[in-house]
């Protein structure tokens, strides 16, 4: 009993969270907002002994994603007029598309499918048992390739964001380190002789 109110609690920290990510006008407010609902998930992931789950949500996308995206914000002067002038407008839109998708979860997500009847708690293991381990395993071994498929294709991105990056745009200036190092005093330092002359 005592665990399904501990989840009742962040699953509404969680939706509250996720509201105000979408709600409130200020991007610094929004991204803090964030951060709170990945908090809350890793909880929630962790009543589910999903600890490592847990664990990288809050180091790869609290830790570093979202402290990069806030000092980008506070670093850069954004301009916060234009975002509430088209917040209204769209107020319609935006409500309409949230009932459907929320339509949506509960005819797929519902009682007579994902029901406590139909899918259980889960199996409760013992305190020497790590989650880590067996996701390793199973990911090593029966996703071996689905595993390898999904770093080529990270690969690849990385590789094109490289590419597109590192293409050569008029009016932009680059150094060549391959000059710089050939360089020789030659060609930077001029000698020159001058007479001296006395100061009378």
């Amino acid at each position: 009993m005592a665990e399904l109110v501990v989840f009742y609690c962040f699953a509404a920290i969680l939706v509250f969270a996720a509201f105000r990510v979408i709600t409130v006008r200020n991007p610094v407010h929004a991204a803090l907002f964030l951060v709170l609902a990945f908090f809350s998930s890793a909880c929630v992931w962790i009543l589910l002994e999903a600890e490592f789950l847990a664990i990288v949500l809050v180091l790869v996308y609290v830790g570093a994603v979202m402290v990069l995206f806030l000092f980008v914000v506070m670093m850069l002067d954004i301009n916060l007029a234009p975002l509430r002038e088209g917040f209204t407008r769209y107020l319609g839109l935006g409500a309409a598309v949230a009932v459907l998708i929320v339509a949506q979860l509960l005819l797929v997500l519902g009682s007579d499918r994902f029901g406590l009847e139909r899918v259980g708690a889960p199996v409760r293991r013992a305190a020497d048992y790590s989650n880590t381990e067996e996701l390793g395993v199973l990911l090593y071994t029966v996703y071996a390739y689905p595993f390898e498929i999904a770093a080529v294709v990270l690969l690849v991105a990385i590789i094109a964001a490289i590419s597109l990056t590192m293409r050569r745009r008029p009016g932009i200036k680059a150094q060549n380190p391959a000059e710089q190092v050939a360089v020789r005093r030659s060609d930077r330092v001029r000698l020159v002789k001058m007479r001296s002359e006395s100061r009378r």
